[in-house]
């Protein structure tokens, strides 16, 4: 069966505006910016509205006027090449829209530490790495301030949005940013972020529903962000499908007897009805 893709990128940008909301007044954030015509697209930018604001959080610390992420989704991560094609976006952001190269930072985000790149940046450039917060690294020697972010280890406290963007989630984890956005009320403002962080981790999400009122706060959350009926629909389809199969199998095994039962071989038998060769020697046993 083939599974269904999750959204992470729509999830990231629900996540990132969370994490600095208390600034959004200050911020525009701008999903999948265009480029150019052709589709060259950063993954998020981040403009200051107006140049005087400082933004106080740790993830924000080195950020500008404008400021450029890259998010890769959990299994995903920054190779060398990802992080010349974003410079270059910078630069191609610099020269059409006419801004300083002053005015602009790098930030790249992914669930782990960039070994790769890290060798290449120090060894072939001599830049300098250092951790200055659980899981943010400046990477300095270069005139654009760039950052790597490991979400992994950011702090639970202070970065419960970026931190929980995964799909290695155990069960009390699902149960505290459930119980975050239901505190909060956020649940419509993260309907793309929940629904990938639901999907990623689907086992520790059950389990965390027979957790004390996990279970009722899950079902207003999905209620409130218009999820259940999504959810719902997605399980009966699933349902459906496997119905279905099962009815498949059962008319292809039907099919794969009478054949049998005319002196037709169970390797060509297999062939023609689409099932495993153990199974119709099992069948031939049997009859």
């Amino acid at each position: 069966m083939v599974e269904e893709r999750i959204e992470w990128h729509p999830a990231f940008f629900e996540a990132i505006k969370m994490e600095l909301e208390e600034y959004g007044d200050n911020l525009r954030f701008i999903s999948e910016y265009q480029l150019t015509a052709q589709p060259l697209r950063i993954d998020v930018v981040i403009v200051k509205k107006t140049g005087s604001v400082h933004v106080k959080k740790n993830i924000a610390a080195i950020f500008r006027q404008i400021n450029i992420l890259e998010y890769k989704s959990p299994d995903d991560y920054v190779s060398v090449r990802d992080f010349y094609l974003v410079y270059g976006y910078a630069c191609l952001y610099m020269a059409l829209n006419g801004t300083d190269v002053n005015e602009m930072t790098l930030t790249f985000v992914q669930s782990g530490r960039p070994r790769e790149l890290f060798t290449h940046l120090q060894e072939k450039r001599e830049f300098t790495i250092e951790e200055k917060s659980a899981g943010i690294y400046t990477v300095t020697g270069d005139v654009l301030p760039i950052q790597v972010i490991n979400t992994r280890r950011l702090s639970p406290e202070e970065n419960l949005w970026l931190r929980d963007l995964d799909n290695r989630l155990d069960a009390a984890e699902t149960r505290r940013i459930t119980a975050e956005i239901y505190k909060l009320e956020k649940a419509v403002q993260v309907g793309a972020y929940l629904d990938a962080v639901i999907r990623a981790n689907a086992k520790s999400f059950k389990e965390a529903m027979k957790m004390g009122d996990t279970a009722i706060t899950f079902d207003q959350i999905m209620e409130d962000v218009g999820l259940a009926a999504k959810w719902e629909a997605r399980g009966e389809a699933r349902g459906d499908a496997r119905g279905e199969a099962r009815g498949e199998e059962k008319k292809a095994r039907e099919i794969a007897k009478k054949l049998l039962g005319n002196g037709i071989s169970p390797e060509q038998t297999a062939q023609l009805c689409g099932l495993d060769i153990v199974d119709v020697r099992k069948l031939s046993e049997d009859s």
